[in-house]
């Protein structure tokens, strides 16, 4: 079976494909941003999200070994020494109080020069930063519309019984 074997190809082979998410993870590690495809951008989110889960477990981690095993576990994915002793060490700690969502992924807009492919910066999330969060609808217009619903149905009931009662008098 095929399940959860979806991944971008990136029209290159899984070798390269390993070894360019482990370069752009790297990067990404170091410089805290990158200027990317949006495709690629795509593609390195999950990877490194999964590395810093790693950072993560392995900072609360009270044995070694387990610590030990994450770090050897990152390591086989991003294949940079400096960049998961920079990571390990120091970086988790921006993402501690996050519970997911380490990266955000603006649109540039397309290449100039060559393919003009969608370009897209990838960076790292800061620790204080809320995100986004939806706006919320006027409550008023809400309300205006309950009360013209609720005036025009007592009125309706009111208009049909007072016809009648005047019909029963001159009977």
């Amino acid at each position: 079976m095929r399940h959860n074997k979806h991944h971008a190809s990136l029209g290159v082979t899984a070798p390269h494909r390993k070894a360019m998410m482990a370069n752009m993870a790297a990067s990404l590690i170091t410089h805290g941003r990158i200027k990317t495809t949006f495709t690629k951008a795509k593609a390195l989110r999950p990877f490194i999200e999964k590395v810093i889960t790693k950072a993560k477990k392995a900072a609360v981690k009270t044995e070694k070994k387990d610590a030990i095993h994450l770090r050897r576990l990152a390591m086989a994915d991003v294949r940079d020494e400096n960049a998961i002793k920079l990571l390990f060490n120091e970086k988790y700690k921006e993402f501690a109080n996050r519970s997911g969502g380490y990266t955000r992924i603006y649109k540039l807009g397309p290449r100039s020069q060559g393919d003009a492919a969608e370009m897209a910066l990838i960076e790292f999330v800061k620790a204080d930063d809320p995100g986004y969060k939806q706006a919320k609808k006027p409550a008023k217009a809400k309300k205006a519309k309950v009360n013209k619903t609720e005036a025009e149905a007592p009125a309706a009931p009111a208009a049909e019984s007072a016809p009648a009662a005047e019909g029963d008098t001159k009977a």
